[in-house]
Parts: C-alpha cells; structure tokens; sequence
C-alpha cells in the first residue's frame, strides 16, 4: 500500500466537519446552511426524504460539487482548496453501482487500483482481497453483467474501498436491494465500521439508519432539522404508545373516548386502530384494558411499544419516508456536477 504524509487535521478527533453550508442552483436553494461533524471511526446516518438535499451534502463532501457558501472539511482537509488531498484519503458509493459490465469483477477492482496508482502489483493483490471479504471469490473472474444486483452493489462497495480510505461516503447504498441483498450489505457495511472506518450514510431506509448509525441528522429541505442518536430522537417524538386494533369498527369512537384519559389519541380508522401516547408502561396497559372491558370494547389486537424512527420520521418532516426513489436533487446535482468533475480531472493532470 502505498504510504502519504498528510497534514494533520485541524480538529484530530473529527473526520468531516460542515459548517454553514449552502447550495443554490439558481433560484433553487438544495443546502440552506447545513452543520455536521462526523467524529472518527462513527457511522453519521443522514436521514431525510426525497430531495431533502442528503446526495448534495455527499457530492460536495467526495468534491464532485462546489458549495455556494460555508466550509467543509475531511481528514482536516477543505474539500474547495485540497480536493486532490481528500480524494486520496475517502471512498464512494454511490446510489448506483458504477461497474463496467464488460469487465469481470476482478478487473474492475483492479482498474481502480492503477487509477490510484497503486502499481500494478498492489492492484492485483488488493482486488483479490476484497473479492476475497466481499464473498466474490467465485464470481470475481465472471463479467459482471452476469452478477445480481446484490452482488454489483458488494462489488461497488468493495471498489470505493481499494485504496483503504480513511473516510467513506455512502448513498443509499441499499437502493434497490431485496430484503435479503439489503441485510448482506449491512453485515458487510457492520464489519467496515467495527474495523474503524468512518462512514457517512444517506438513507431513506428508516430500519437501516436504526441499526448502523452512531448519531442520526435528520435533514428536510435542505435544513438540518433533529439530530442525536436514534433513542434520543424517539424520546423526542414522546415515550410509549398503547395500540388497539377493535374488532368491531362501529366501537371505534368509542374506543378513542375511554382511552383519551391516558393521552393523546391518533386514528386509523381503515385499519380499525387506534394508539395512545402513555406513560408507566405494563402499568398504562393495564388501565387501558379495563377501561375498554368496563366498555365492552372488544379487541382484536393490543400492544405496547417504543416509538420507531419511523414515528420520528414522521413527526419532524410530516411525510413518510418512500425509499428506493432517487433524490429530486439528483438532476440539478448532475448538471453542476459536470463542472466539479472537470475541476477535479484538472487537479488530477496538474
């Protein structure tokens, strides 16, 4: 591997810092002032819905994108004045899998090496390995036009990994995946994090923000809106909430009468449920059932439960989160992008 002498980071213990930043594409504001901090060898999972400004937050960061305003750092590197430095020392996945279909996955990896002149050697060695940890062993002399989009998106990952990069950036790296692609890419993305990578996810997966994330930002057109670790960010949507499914519709209302003395009442009358925001747990669950029984209110279902980040989610954007759909940034992102891509091949060459 080859070994570079960097600078050391203005702030040793953060690996990306963002403060103040701003994207505008005319009269279209993506970023209005956007503040992060990414401490090293921790998952920040950007949370937000579509066009909510997380892939622009992502390009300006891998340097594919000029902000208008604010500052961005990684590795304590600006990402406007250094951005040949930062490239050496991050990895991307994008939402698609960039990977040439014509070429087996082995000669994929490899390529990617001799880009970051890793010499023709260390190439070779370094695209084994990963085919190797990514379980693409047996396919990784296969054109990869042959592969399940499951093992493009491992391929894809295991290419933004080549040059053991300091910092990666993920975008929506699930996209696509059936349930089962999904949760190997997670395990995979689980063992980058517990080897000391620093991460940076967009999804709009609420389960997978839930389960890879140290700290969550939750972001909304184009403004950070919440922030904390996903227990704090449910505390904040309100504690345990007692849901009741009736079994006769017609006793619905009356359902929500008796159980408004624990607290605020939400309907869902297609589904014949109702939930109730309670405290004391076993408790509340208890003198909710009474109520309904002294009422002759029968029950279909009841339980009792944490609020989800889905509830989070929810409350804070007044949307659900539709995952699976590009960015509505997306289009304005890659026509700016053309620009950022030129300035950074004009590094390159210099």
């Amino acid at each position: 591997m080859i070994q570079t002498t960097f600078p050391e980071s203005s702030t040793p213990d953060v690996a990306v810092r963002v403060r103040g930043l701003r994207k505008r594409y005319g009269d279209v504001t993506a970023l209005d002032g956007v503040d992060l901090d990414v401490p090293r060898g921790s998952v920040l999972g950007l949370l937000g819905p579509n066009g909510a400004g997380k892939t622009t937050v992502v390009r300006i960061l891998s340097t594919l994108l000029r902000a208008t305003a604010g500052t961005a750092e990684v590795a304590g590197l600006d990402v406007a004045t250094r951005g040949q430095e930062v490239r050496r020392r991050i990895g991307l996945s994008g939402q698609y899998a960039a990977v040439d279909e014509y070429l087996t996955g082995f000669e994929n990896l490899d390529m990617i090496g001799r880009l970051y002149h890793l010499g023709r050697r260390r190439s070779r060695e370094r695209a084994r390995e990963l085919l190797a940890a990514f379980r693409l062993e047996e396919a990784g002399d296969r054109p990869t036009r042959t592969y399940s989009g499951g093992m493009r998106r491992r391929l894809d990952l295991a290419g933004a990994l080549v040059a053991d990069p300091e910092v990666l950036f993920l975008d929506e790296p699930t996209t696509g995946l059936d349930p089962r692609g999904r949760t190997e890419m997670w395990d995979v993305i689980r063992g980058l994090v517990d080897g000391g990578t620093t991460l940076l996810l967009t999804t709009q997966y609420l389960e997978e923000a839930d389960y890879l994330a140290d700290r969550i930002v939750v972001i909304d057109h184009g403004r950070v809106i919440a922030e904390g670790t996903a227990d704090e960010l449910k505390l904040e949507v309100g504690g345990e909430r007692l849901e009741v499914t009736v079994a006769d519709p017609g006793r619905l209302a009356v359902a929500a009468e008796v159980l408004a003395v624990l607290g605020s009442i939400r309907l869902d009358e297609p589904r014949r449920r109702l939930s109730v925001s309670v405290e004391g747990g076993v408790d509340a669950l208890s003198h909710g059932l009474r109520l309904l029984e002294e009422r002759e209110v029968a029950l279909h279902d009841v339980g009792l439960r944490r609020p989800t980040l889905d509830d989070v989610f929810m409350v804070l954007t007044g949307r659900v989160a539709e995952p699976g759909e590009a960015d509505e940034d997306d289009e304005a992102d890659e026509a700016d992008g053309a620009d950022g891509a030129d300035e950074a091949d004009g590094e390159k060459r210099s």
